[in-house]
């Protein structure tokens, strides 16, 4: 058999199967499935023949009929919401990411809203597809609900859901992002601090309430009423405008960038100086974080460690081992540790507040 040479097939013929492949070889079909699936069983010799007769027949395995045959499609489904925020949608593309570098195709199912409905839905879609597993993004406790309902025999993973309603979770660290920063700016002098929280039905804003409530009662500081917005920049626009009116706000801690977007330019316009007059850092780390004037202190999160620790835990049930370890809850969680990047916004020189 010549190697390297051209393939033998001509226009209009069917394609090459996997009998063509083992007529070539001189193997049987039996040999040639396993020289694509890499089993270890094959001589070298007969691996570099079959995988001749592959390149000049022009052979391309059939995805469908080794699905079939293995009961392994190589697919993993996504269920993701609302993409146009930071957080959801860098998660999604970790989890993308982490699922190809495993080698696995990635369907995403988009839902509208977090409730069960749209959830129990978005699952059967992926479920029709005969994925492996799923990931569900879960970043509203309506979402984590809504998994009750999902079948116990799916291996299913939840990212920044909470306690998963029982299912594995891969989450950053939320409360310990919120401490951290809190405690940065408690350590700059500032005597207490202020927050601007994320809407009520995010886990992730409920979250990070506790964590910088927390930081306050550890320093002995009693937490002031956290004001609320939506992640967008006109909420933490407004929410600035509030606290550039009380002459005792020296240090503000913001759910997320954007909303701190908002609070630097209702503060700008009042004539307060950041940093000067007050201390404000955000949440995230988004990339024009680097670059608001000034440049803002802020939490990073690690999205492709959360989609790497993702799909490893799925791929645990998928394949029936260990499943990474249970928390005081019971729920088996990865945790991914947050970082505090400290930028202008919080260090300066402090000067009384009119």
């Amino acid at each position: 058999m010549a190697r390297n040479a051209p393939s033998r097939r001509s226009p209009g013929q069917r394609p090459a199967v996997m009998a063509d492949v083992a007529r070539l070889a001189g193997v049987s079909h039996q040999t040639v499935s396993r020289v694509l699936n890499h089993h270890p069983s094959v001589s070298p010799g007969t691996r570099v023949r079959v995988m001749a007769a592959i390149q000049e027949l022009g052979y391309r395995p059939n995805s469908a009929a080794r699905a079939l045959a293995t009961k392994r499609t190589k697919v993993i489904g996504v269920v993701g919401f609302d993409t146009s925020l930071h957080g959801p949608a860098n998660t999604l593309s970790g989890v993308e990411r982490a699922a190809r570098d495993a080698g696995y195709f990635v369907s995403v199912a988009g839902v509208r809203t977090p409730d069960g409905e749209a959830v129990e839905q978005a699952l059967q879609r992926l479920i029709s597809q005969a994925v492996e597993g799923v990931v569900v993004i879960a970043p509203q406790r309506a979402t984590v609900d809504a998994l009750a309902n999902a079948p116990e025999e799916l291996p299913l993973v939840v990212v920044e859901g909470g306690d998963g309603n029982g299912r594995p979770v891969a989450c950053v660290d939320q409360e310990a992002g919120a401490r951290l920063v809190t405690r940065h700016l408690l350590d700059q002098g500032a005597p207490t601090v202020w927050h601007v929280a994320g809407p009520a039905q995010w886990l992730e804003a409920e979250n990070r309430i506790k964590g910088w409530r927390q930081a306050l009662l550890d320093a002995g500081v009693e937490p002031p009423e956290p004001l609320r917005g939506d992640w967008s920049p006109a909420s933490g626009y407004a929410a600035g405008q509030l606290l550039a009116e009380r002459s005792d706000v020296r240090a503000v801690f913001v759910a997320n960038d954007q909303m701190a977007l908002g609070v630097l330019r209702a503060f700008h316009e009042r004539g307060v100086s950041v940093p000067d007059d007050v201390l404000v850092a955000g949440f995230d780390d988004i990339p024009e974080s680097a670059y608001f004037t000034p440049p803002l202190t802020t939490v990073r999160q690690d999205f492709d460690a959360v989609g790497r620790r993702s799909i490893e835990l799925l791929l645990d049930l998928v394949n029936g081992t260990s499943a990474g370890n249970a928390d005081a809850t019971g729920t088996t969680a990865a945790v991914v540790a947050p970082e505090l990047v400290v930028r202008h916004s919080t260090v300066g020189k402090r000067r009384p507040r009119p």
